[in-house]
């Protein structure tokens, strides 16, 4: 198994001892080799200093001054060493400090020089933790005495000697490869690589998918070791499995497939019934993976590493094999373990009432596509039985009560392109974003509540988690979006001395709602949202305005979920329940009644921080892990907006400037797509963001005004301001780097500027008039 220093030190929490026979279980270290390299790194961790041994076992040494942090490198040499925490200052870097670090390293940074005012403070790599770059995409080139690899990755600034393992290079020079990197440069010493696959002339000869999957460095199959573990878990239920399990396998039970793009993972299902006093008694079941997946076994550390699963267009990357899933998902006709919340709502307001959290045994009676479960609440199919047709009705009548629920707290609603999102939650953004189809909306409805439940429940007796927060937006950021918001018509305020609120938002939306500049008020209020990440400190989360939250939903898909079932588990086997054994009367650890009643700690001191240090173990690679899959799902999307772009060169489209800067305005503009092009919801017009640079702007000089968020032109009066329509043409395409080029048109179908005289159509003129610097008119350059 291999490990990282990152991966290493992460189990020394709290200041606590830990012995080596713990680390080789938690670092999967089984063969010689592994057990060898754990036993050098401790040696070299304990002399320079990071580890103490005592007694036998190790200790982590903090040192004042030594940040953890990642590694953003640019093109131009300049590094910034970037803290987990969040306002924390970035750390800049001299290449001659890097030690030979790359960008997207995990990295330990001294700090030698404090920051002012003015300059951020500088460091130095003291110790690479862990590798970003274990594969990358590279052009072939030849030299004396071999080939060279040279990174695609210009971040990237060092070139790869090859090792040819018999291959003819000779025939795929400056062509494009993915490499493995076999070894990092090693003092005066280069990196070295092989050659993984030849993937064609240049990018665009190779496939989108081999391009993502190669650069984000994904693994698209498992290990013979994972797959032959995978293989081993039991395919059947004994009665042990059944022990303290709540029996509902008489509930009518349903499940809807294919609302994941991933048809083998059914983690999902519903049961509905009336009770005794004529409330209605919802029962949402997810698949008990963790009674499957034991802790630091092969398959646990192999979902730990991919942290979920990775959906690329029709390619799904799952975290757990298909074996894993045909064991634990909720299919039809047979009995499969489940956590069942069990969710009392009042028939008459549609308010929760209570609820209980139980492992039980359930039994899905029948499985409906989506689109059969849309077909029958529009009165399309008639065939299915009355059982279900009843049963899906009523969850949407219930989920309208949810959502009314939802909205009237404050959580944000937004109506931006449908994004898909296969887990029905609150997204990448941390705000709902509106949806047609009432299966997704009644699915996102449910998820969002019983998340919500299970993080007020841990909450409410004390037990460790892995919270999902989100900040509130920056007092400053709302501000600069109002006074944009005013510009386009929308006249607001909001008192800069006064906490935003989840609710502000929400008058927000709804006024901009009855704008028409609603698209772009919208993307302006969604970049001052705060970034959602997972954290074992509790937290609130603004855009769904809740004071704590989780995602336990999709445990086969999401590490975080399965670790949540686990403290679950181990909150029912070792909560107390009643204050000491003197007391007779227990509490239901399960029901939302305890939390009135529990007023002691719930877990033992011992289990509590054993939970809680495992918790923390993960998190940072929890939260890099997420980062990571989102760069490559928006990449791919990328891709294919850019191949689109390609075969429209020259055309003219209507758009909307949705961002305006020194160098030029972005325009988004509507492309119709056929299934053929776009494997990202085929059928749907997809939104492409294009530049149109300054120095396209030949009629006249251009000043930029930042207030106003517009560029006049300082002759003809002409002015390009945010939210305006304009018609534009696709100039050009830079397929790989995924950047659209635009130019203006006039009402004659023209291109403006061409064929005008006088002014300049010079670029350097142009950013001279307009007092820019030479870097402003590059909008890919990073800081």
């Amino acid at each position: 198994m291999e490990f990282s220093i990152a991966t290493l030190l992460a189990n020394f929490t709290d200041d606590k001892l830990v012995a080596r026979k713990v680390l080789e279980k938690k670092l999967g270290c089984e063969d010689e080799e592994s057990l060898e390299k754990l036993h050098i790194t401790l040696e070299v961790l304990e002399k320079i200093g990071l580890l103490a041994k005592e007694r036998g076992k190790y200790r982590r040494i903090s040192e004042e001054g030594l940040i953890e942090a990642k590694l953003r490198c640019s093109s131009k040499g300049f590094c910034f060493a970037i803290q987990d925490v969040e306002g924390a200052e970035d750390i800049y870097i001299r290449e001659s400090h890097l030690s030979n670090a790359w960008n997207g390293d995990r990295v330990l940074v001294r700090v030698l020089k404090e920051g002012s005012r003015r300059r951020s403070p500088e460091g130095e790599v003291k110790l690479i933790l862990e590798r970003s770059n274990h594969t990358l995409l590279a052009r072939i080139k030849q030299v004396d005495g071999g080939f060279r690899a040279v990174p695609l990755d210009d971040r990237l600034l060092f070139e790869l000697k090859i090792l040819t393992n018999g291959m003819k290079l000779e025939e795929a020079l400056d062509h494009l490869a993915h490499v493995e990197v076999l070894r990092y440069p090693l003092a005066q010493y280069p990196p070295i690589g092989r050659v993984v696959q030849i993937l064609g002339s240049d990018a665009e000869a190779a496939a989108d998918i081999d391009l993502v999957t190669c650069k984000h460095d994904l693994s698209r199959n498992f290990s013979d070791a994972i797959l032959d573990a995978a293989s081993k878990l039991s395919k059947r239920l004994l009665k042990a499995d059944l022990k303290n399990k709540l029996d509902l396998r008489n509930l009518f039970t349903l499940a809807i497939t294919e609302v994941n793009n991933d048809q083998k993972v059914v983690e999902n299902a519903f049961s509905l019934e009336k009770t005794v006093a004529g409330n209605w008694q919802l029962g949402f079941h997810i698949a008990d993976v963790s009674h499957y997946i034991q802790p630091d076994e092969a398959l646990d550390r192999e979902a730990v590493k991919r942290g979920r699963s990775v959906y690329l267009g029709d390619l799904v990357l799952p975290m757990l094999p298909d074996a894993v899933a045909e064991r634990c998902s909720l299919v039809p006709k047979s009995d499969r373990l489940a956590i069942s919340f069990l969710i009392t709502f009042s028939a008459q307001s549609g308010a929760v009432l209570e609820w209980e959290i139980q492992p039980s045994v359930i039994h899905v009676d029948t499985a409906l596509t989506k689109a059969k479960a849309e077909g029958v609440l529009a009165g399309d199919v008639k065939k299915e039985s009355p059982d279900v047709i009843e049963l899906l009705h009523n969850l949407v009548s219930i989920s309208q009560s949810v959502r009314q629920a939802r909205l009237a707290r404050g959580s944000l609603q937004l109506n931006l392109p449908s994004t898909q999102n296969p887990y029905f939650d609150e997204g990448i953004l941390g705000a709902v974003v509106v949806d047609d189809s009432p299966v997704r909306s009644l699915f996102t409805e449910f998820v969002l509540l019983v998340n919500e439940l299970m993080a007020v429940h841990l909450n409410a007796l004390g037990v460790p988690a892995i919270w999902r927060t989100q900040g509130t937006p920056d007092a400053e950021d709302v501000q600069e979006m109002l006074k944009l918001a005013i510009n386009l018509g929308v006249e607001l305020a909001l008192d800069p001395e006064v906490e935003i609120e989840p609710l502000d938002y929400q008058h927000l939306t709804r006024a901009f709602a009855d704008s028409p500049s609603e698209q772009v008020l919208t993307y302006l209020l969604q970049d001052t949202l705060k970034p959602s990440v997972y954290s074992t400190t509790q937290g609130s989360h603004f855009g769904l305005a809740l004071p704590q939250y989780i995602h336990c939903t999709a445990p086969l898909r999401r590490y975080p979920d399965l670790l949540i079932q686990r403290v679950y588990y181990q909150l029912l086997e070792h909560g107390r329940d009643r204050r000491n054994t003197r007391v007779k009367e227990r509490v239901n650890l399960r029901h939302s009644s305890s939390h009135t009643e529990i007023n002691w700690n719930v877990l033992p001191p011992e289990l509590q921080q054993e939970l809680q240090s495992d918790l923390t173990r993960v998190i940072v690679q929890i939260n890099d892990r997420e980062k990571e899959v989102q760069e490559a799902e928006a990449d791919l999307a990328g891709l294919q907006k850019a191949q689109l772009m390609k075969q429209r060169i020259g055309q003219v489209f209507q758009g909307v400037i949705t961002g305006v800067q020194s160098y030029g305005f972005f325009v988004e503009i509507e492309v119709p797509s056929g299934d053929a092009e776009v494997k990202t919801n085929p059928g749907v017009p997809l939104r492409v963001e294009g530049l149109v640079h300054v120095s396209s702007l030949k009629d006249d000089w251009y000043e930029y005004r930042a207030r106003q968020q517009a560029l006049f032109g300082r002759k003809n009066r002409a002015s390009y301001r945010l939210g305006d329509r304009v018609s534009v043409q696709v100039k050009s395409v830079d397929y790989y780097r995924q950047q659209i080029d635009l130019v203006t048109v006039g009402s004659d179908g023209l291109v403006k500027g061409l064929g005008v005289g006088g002014v300049n159509g010079d670029i350097s003129d142009i950013y001279l008039a307009n007092d820019l610097e030479a870097d402003d008119l590059d909008p890919y350059a990073e800081e």
